[in-house]
């Protein structure tokens, strides 16, 4: 059963990560997370930059949660990983930290706060962006060329054959009526050699 549910949520995550990118993040770096609002009719994308305190690993269902100061007061926002309102996670910069949840950070204000960046080089994304939906399309549309140029070449291989099998039938008659002319004329050479054996 434990089999059946991860083969289902890993097709799930690979259909939510198909069209866009998650970068890799880890806890302290600082990240800026686009997200699309819908009012009405209308969306509209807004950003919230922050560094990010906490994540959650549990295939579909992670999260992590970022923490931003806002006129002096703390806001903390909690975003689903594989969310369709999350447009894009951009990496701003890259925290050196040894835990795994920055919660001491609620408690602290100013210089307190900061944390030392660390370069960590370039990080291959945790999910990169897969165009699957364009090469199916040009796949099909493919095999019903390549379904078209069979029957194309078919056509001509069938009037290839037609025309070797009329130009053979030619050659044959051809190549028939000299043997019919070389016989003619043996023929009249031995009648004459008979009447000049018969006047002999």
């Amino acid at each position: 059963m434990s089999n059946l549910l991860q083969t289902f949520e890993k097709k799930q995550i690979e259909k939510l990560t198909g069209k866009k990118r998650i970068p890799t993040f880890r806890t302290g770096d600082t990240l800026k997370v686009t997200i699309r609002i819908t009012e009405g009719d209308k969306s509209r994308l807004q950003a919230f930059e922050g560094m990010c305190i906490a994540r959650k690993n549990n295939s579909v269902n992670s999260n992590f949660t970022v923490r931003k100061l806002s006129h002096g007061e703390g806001v903390e926002r909690v975003f689903p990983l594989f969310g369709p309102m999350i447009e894009k996670i951009e990496v701003v910069r890259k925290g050196d930290v040894r835990r795994a949840k920055l919660y001491y950070l609620r408690d602290r204000t100013g210089k307190k706060a900061r944390i030392a960046d660390r370069d960590r080089g370039d990080e291959a994304d945790q999910y990169a962006m897969i165009e699957e939906d364009p090469v199916q399309e040009l796949s099909s549309n493919e095999s019903e060329s390549s379904v078209e140029t069979k029957q194309e070449t078919a056509n001509e291989v069938k009037e290839e054959k037609e025309v070797k099998a009329v130009q053979y039938k030619q050659e044959e008659e051809s190549s028939e009526e000299p043997n019919v002319e070389e016989k003619k004329e043996e023929a009249t050479a031995e009648d004459a050699e008979n009447k000049t054996d018969e006047k002999s």
